[in-house]
């Protein structure tokens, strides 16, 4: 792996800038992600895993520093261009699946590629691909209440890839999940993101399915560092 799908160099973030209450969450962060490369991104609460994942997915701006997506350099890109590159190029997951319920599996995960100019016969297509990748072929038609929490978060990932993104942003993705789900859940994303080829960011405090994948950075007074188990 020798090219960066995603480059954050030197981001600083600070709320309420100029403020009494000033608080300076991300402090000269620096993190590159190869393609097809998994990074765990541990940390606790409050320490701006999040922060640094919105950054990441362009849903926020740093004060300072430089984001590059693919190749792209986004640093100061204007929000016409920040929206296309989220929607072609980044796929976001979160703890709750935040699935459309009153659709099915199938049309949860065509509908985004409707949005970006996909055709219909090719949407579905790509929708079919991926349930079968993720073991829920026979679940295509199913909304989501009628599946289980694994089920439902499954879909959310091939929701995500649905667009062939360069990178994925996963917030804790199997959070709210038994271990027996949490387990299958991801083993079914370090398939897509090998077979994609794609960068992966992945926050969690679970550090048993940290330890499974290829990299471990804490972040840590506002600076992404190694981690050492």
């Amino acid at each position: 792996m020798n090219s960066f799908a995603l480059i954050l160099e030197d981001v600083y973030k600070t709320y309420s800038p100029g403020m009494a209450n000033e608080v300076g969450v991300l402090k000269g962060a620096h993190l590159e992600v190869a393609a097809g490369e998994t990074v765990a991104l541990v940390g606790p609460s409050g320490a701006g895993k999040s922060t640094l994942l919105q950054i990441a997915g362009l849903l926020d701006t740093p004060d300072t520093g430089r984001i590059a997506i693919g190749g792209n350099d986004m640093t100061g890109a204007s929000d016409r261009k920040r929206t296309i590159a989220r929607r072609r190029e980044v796929g976001f997951v979160y703890q709750f699946h935040h699935l459309l319920p009153e659709f099915t599996a199938l049309e949860n995960i065509t509908l985004p590629q409707y949005a970006n100019g996909v055709a219909r016969c090719s949407a579905k297509r790509r929708a079919r691909e991926l349930l079968d990748r993720v073991g829920l072929s026979d679940r295509e038609q199913h909304q989501p209440a009628d599946m289980s929490g694994g089920e439902q978060q499954r879909v959310a990932f091939c929701r995500a890839l649905a667009n062939k993104p360069d990178i994925l942003l996963a917030d804790e993705p199997t959070g709210n999940l038994d271990p027996a789900n949490s387990n299958q859940v991801f083993e079914a994303l370090k398939g897509l993101v090998r077979d994609e080829g794609l960068a992966a960011v992945i926050a969690t405090h679970n550090m048993d399915m940290a330890a499974k994948m290829d990299r471990i950075v804490k972040l840590e007074n506002g600076k992404v560092l190694a981690f050492e188990m």
